[in-house]
């Protein structure tokens, strides 16, 4: 599992921002390698309408190392397994 912090300028307006306004994003990405798994969160992003995609940080978090009681109290987390990836805008507020 890849945990991504990244900012991305939305292309649209949408509910609780307009065009152009740099949005922080945590995005899970369920796979194996850590290219691959940026390339798939830069395209979802670009997807939902989000251009200028810079990823911030990465983390690695074996899959071995999810245990139970982690996966359960993470709903982000538990959604990435389940689906293979979560996308959450961050609220800096």
């Amino acid at each position: 599992m890849f945990i991504f912090s990244a900012s991305a300028k939305s292309k649209k307006e949408q509910p609780g921002f307009k065009i152009g306004d740099s949005i922080p994003f945590i995005i899970y990405i369920d796979f194996k390698d850590m290219f691959g798994a940026e390339k798939l969160a830069q395209i979802l992003l670009f997807k939902e309408g989000f251009h200028d995609i810079h990823i911030e940080k990465r983390k690695l978090i074996p899959n071995d190392k999810l245990d139970a009681e982690m996966v359960k109290n993470d709903k982000a987390l538990a959604e990435a397994l389940d689906s293979g990836y979560m996308i959450q805008m961050f609220d800096a507020h």
